[in-house]
């Protein structure tokens, strides 16, 4: 068996010292996004979540050749002809799951968490219709998961005021009254617990997961809810699986 949680540590830290590593070849190339663009532009860091996710696969019965994590990775869309996704299986000429694997890191944590909603929304919604419309195979439908990994540190845990020229926005983004009857707003870690629940809330996506993860060594994780922890994710991936393999049967 997996021992699941020591690899999931495992893999956080290995984002972060693959984020290190790529700052560093980017300043020592003379590249001018040295630093934390450096680090985004390397494409690497989730290399060993996306492993320990593909073990989890196979010793819940899928077959090796049919998980795909560095190449073709393709799945076509309705709204678009085609979509990269982070980590997909297709057994038997269906559509098995498809992943995304996405992180933040400061210091744009505001402009970031629009970008990433969208981007997720988008993502899923283009899926299930080009589900509908029979691009992946007959039922069971897919499993869609969304995984996503914030930096922790004490931007993203401070309440971000909202803007309402017009209307109010949704009450659970508002947050605690202030003094002057104000709201202050929810944190960003908030917003992306709120993001990730009704993502599923909304059958956008199968399950999500939300860590947090602060940028030391050995890094400090924390999964602050109860619903979107990582070893939930991997028991609703695995039982899709299991119900897969028993549909083939």
């Amino acid at each position: 068996m997996i021992e699941v949680e020591k690899r999931f540590r495992e893999a956080i830290q290995h984002f972060w010292d693959a984020r290190k590593k790529q700052e560093q070849k980017q300043i020592e190339g003379g590249k001018i996004d040295a630093g934390s663009r450096g680090a985004v532009t390397g494409g690497t860091q989730m290399a060993a979540l996306e492993v320990l996710v593909t073990e989890i696969l196979i010793e819940a019965g899928l077959d090796q050749v049919d998980i795909k994590t560095r190449t073709a990775l393709e799945l076509p869309g309705y709204y678009r002809p085609e979509k990269k996704w982070d980590l997909i299986v297709v057994s038997k000429k269906r559509l098995v799951a498809a992943i995304e694997f996405k992180s933040q890191v400061g210091p744009s944590f505001g402009n970031n968490f629009n970008n990433r909603s969208e981007e997720a929304i988008g993502s899923a919604s283009d899926i299930w219709v080009a589900y509908r419309e029979g691009r992946f195979g007959t039922a069971p439908a897919p499993f869609v998961g969304y995984f996503f990994l914030l930096e922790d540190c004490a931007e993203v845990k401070s309440p971000v005021r909202n803007q309402e020229p017009y209307f109010e926005v949704d009450p659970l983004f508002k947050g605690a009254q202030t003094t002057n009857g104000r709201h202050a707003g929810v944190s960003y870690m908030q917003r992306y617990e709120i993001l990730c629940r009704r993502l599923c809330l909304e059958r956008l996506y199968s399950a999500a997961c939300l860590a947090l993860s602060t940028n030391t060594t050995p890094t400090q994780i924390a999964e602050p809810a109860n619903d979107l922890t990582f070893q939930r994710f991997v028991a609703a991936l695995k039982g899709h699986v299991v119900t897969f393999i028993g549909s083939t049967r």
